[in-house]
């Protein structure tokens, strides 16, 4: 009787799936504990000293559905919009569509995306 040679790689993807699995969950438990760390682990209030950049918040969450340049993908193009302020800042906040929420809930943050995506020509 002859072993099947693939029975072992079934095992340790299993075994690795499951690990995964777990450690998805064990991270899910711990996530507010870590959100609440800076780089040295302590768990003071970290204070932001930078300003936002709306810039790079436009760069690392908009180019992926509006295009490199903000001209038009899969969502609508950013530049030269007719949107008011008031819309733009009720986009970011509610989401429209298949465009989810962004997770920007600060006024100020909200205005400077909201001036930022005005001023693109």
């Amino acid at each position: 009787m002859s072993k099947n040679p693939v029975i072992p790689y079934i095992l340790i993807f299993a075994l690795g799936l499951g690990l995964i699995f777990f450690m998805s969950l064990y991270g899910l438990e711990q996530k507010e504990e870590i959100a609440g760390q800076d780089e040295e682990g302590n768990t003071e209030e970290v204070a932001s000293s930078a300003e936002f950049d709306a810039e790079a918040v436009t760069q690392g969450k908009c180019i992926g559905c509006h295009g490199g340049d903000l001209t038009g993908g899969m969502g609508p193009g950013l530049v030269g919009t007719t949107l008011s302020a008031d819309e733009i800042k009720d986009i970011i906040q509610n989401g429209k569509g298949m465009m989810p929420p962004q997770g920007i809930t600060d006024a100020a943050e909200l205005d400077a995306m909201a001036e930022y995506i005005l001023s693109l020509k």
